[in-house]
């Protein structure tokens, strides 16, 4: 009879080994179960926290976005307000100086109707001497508006290169005139606006009145071109300081066309200092002025400058300002 294996034992204990095992298996799911859901909670905890600070991080970029497009828009409006202030001011300074023309060219027409009328008044008519008679003599010792009653007179004229090229025959020509209205004076001197003589050898003297020295002048003058610095003071000052005499009847013919001095003012308060009143409030040395019309295409601060000082001086001085206004 043959033997067989055990079959029994070998059974049991291959079923002892995958008890064993699936055991295994609960104990470690048993084991690991309850880690899962703690580590998923936390990681869900971490993971807010985070998109939170993000969000309020991109908040607070956003508010700084608004402020820099804020004070961007601000900027521009406070340009645009600038540029029309601007704008503004500008309109404001062209009406300015329209009116400012204005009243000057005003001005310019009341000095020639002024003279007009003055000249108007010299004149007699056959209407006025039949009713007046022939014998009535005028007592203003006015010609052409200016008072021609002095027994000295001083010539000051601007030598610079501008009135040598424009102006310098009608400067002949006017100096000629003003002699003219003079039929006789005690005295004549001739200077340039810088104070230097025609004659230098009759600094501080008088020439004396005569057709030849009125020609001699006249004749020198034509050529005569010592250096201006177109500014008519020095010459006045040297008219004033060298011939001053409170028992003679003085005027000073100043011509010229523009002034490079900065102060009106000064030259004004220098010259009240230097020609006194007498105690009829009536100057000694009359200041006469004539402008002539260099510039007059293409004005400057430099002939307003000579108009305005030439206009002060001459009516603080007795004196008058003509200004011409073309080439005769």
């Amino acid at each position: 009879m043959i033997k067989r294996r055990g079959i029994e034992e070998f059974s049991i204990s291959f079923l002892d080994v995958i008890c064993c095992g699936f055991g295994a298996v609960i104990l470690l799911l048993m084991l690991t179960r309850p880690l899962e859901p703690i580590l998923l909670e936390n990681s869900e905890v971490d993971l807010s926290e985070r998109i939170k600070a993000r969000e309020e991080t991109l908040f607070e970029i956003r508010g700084e976005i608004r402020d820099l497009l804020a004070r961007d828009n601000a900027t521009a409006t406070d340009r645009l307000a600038a540029i029309e202030a601007i704008k503004e001011l500008e309109r404001q300074l062209e009406d300015t100086l329209g009116k400012a023309m204005s009243l000057g060219e005003a001005e310019r027409e009341i000095d020639d109707q002024t003279a007009e009328l003055a000249s108007a008044k010299q004149t007699l008519t056959d209407e006025m001497q039949r009713l007046l008679g022939l014998d009535f003599q005028r007592d203003s010792g006015l010609v052409g508006g200016i008072a021609v009653d002095s027994e000295y007179i001083i010539f000051v004229i601007d030598t610079s290169g501008s009135m040598q090229s424009a102006a310098w025959n009608q400067v002949v020509r006017k100096v000629d005139e003003t002699l003219s209205i003079y039929p006789r004076v005690k005295g004549i001197q001739v200077m340039n606006d810088m104070g230097d003589y025609m004659f230098p050898q009759y600094r501080g003297t008088w020439l004396e009145d005569g057709a030849g020295v009125r020609n001699r002048i006249i004749q020198t003058l034509s050529g005569w071109a010592p250096f201006s610095n177109s500014s008519p003071v020095e010459g006045i000052r040297e008219a004033i300081d060298t011939y001053y005499d409170p028992t003679k009847n003085i005027s000073i013919y100043v011509f010229g066309d523009d002034y490079t001095g900065d102060s009106v003012e000064e030259v004004v308060d220098a010259v009240d200092q230097i020609n006194i009143a007498d105690e009829m409030g009536r100057r000694r040395v009359r200041i006469h002025a004539v402008g002539f019309p260099v510039y007059l295409d293409q004005p400057n601060a430099r002939i307003y400058r000579f108009a305005a000082l030439m206009r002060e001086l001459a009516y603080r001085n007795d004196g008058t300002f003509v200004g011409l206004t073309e080439y005769q």
